[in-house]
């Protein structure tokens, strides 16, 4: 399916729900289609480089638009959390996070050289014993025992190279990217491992402490946030 009704996206998208019926969905992908938008809705209706989908597909056939470095030139191709859409003929690059409401929302950084920040999401080893790290964006990446699952990698783009690692644990400053509390920052208080089919909880430190899910926490830092996350558009 290449187009749904405009009314029926996910809530996480935050496009007007007036306007044509139909809109373009998500390619199958790094991202599923709840948790990204496409590239073509980003470029014409939240940055508004084109006023329609000829233009768009003309200036991403020309490579002017980068997804986490790399030319992307699919008016379909989904963009999700923490990616990074760079604009370099007018020297701009923004970064996808989630606000209050579990919208995805674009913040504009003030450089274009910027990292990318992965969730470890589940580990394989490999025949030789090498460790495959399976992240957040779809990526598979070699690494070590050193590195666990939830863990956090901070990542160069687009070689994808490890810069830094940061570990899911207390003490650690972390985002909420799911729930009630989607897109809250703080430093996480305790973990807590359920010995049943439930999932793990968190318990984060901010203005007032509160509890969530394990998988709705993202490590972003130790004392401070590793990527900038900028101001919503």
């Amino acid at each position: 399916m290449t187009h749904q009704k405009r009314l029926s996206v996910p809530k996480s998208w935050k496009i007007g729900r007036k306007g044509y019926k139909w809109i373009s969905t998500t390619r199958p992908g790094p991202h599923s289609q709840a948790r990204s938008l496409p590239l073509g809705i980003i470029i014409r209706d939240i940055l508004k480089l084109v006023d329609n989908s000829r233009e768009g597909k003309r200036i991403l056939s020309e490579g002017k638009v980068l997804v986490d470095g790399t030319p992307r030139k699919d008016l379909r191709f989904p963009v999700g959390l923490f990616d990074v859409i760079t604009l370099p003929l007018i020297n701009e690059s923004y970064r996808m996070v989630q606000d209050e409401k579990g919208r995805l929302v674009l913040h504009k950084l003030n450089e274009t050289n910027v990292n990318k920040l992965c969730r470890i999401d589940n580990k394989i080893t490999l025949k030789g014993g090498k460790v495959q790290l399976n992240l957040s964006d779809g990526t598979n990446i070699l690494g070590s025992n050193e590195y666990g699952t939830k863990d956090s990698l901070i990542l160069s783009v687009p070689d994808k190279q490890v810069i830094k690692h940061l570990q899911f644990k207390v003490g650690n400053l972390a985002m909420v990217v799911g729930g009630q509390h989607s897109g809250e920052i703080g430093k996480i208080k305790e973990i807590k491992e359920v010995k049943s089919s439930r999932h793990n909880t968190v318990t984060i430190s901010g203005e007032k402490d509160f509890e969530t899910i394990e998988n709705y926490v993202i490590v972003i830092g130790e004392d401070r946030p590793e990527i900038r996350l900028g101001g919503e558009i």
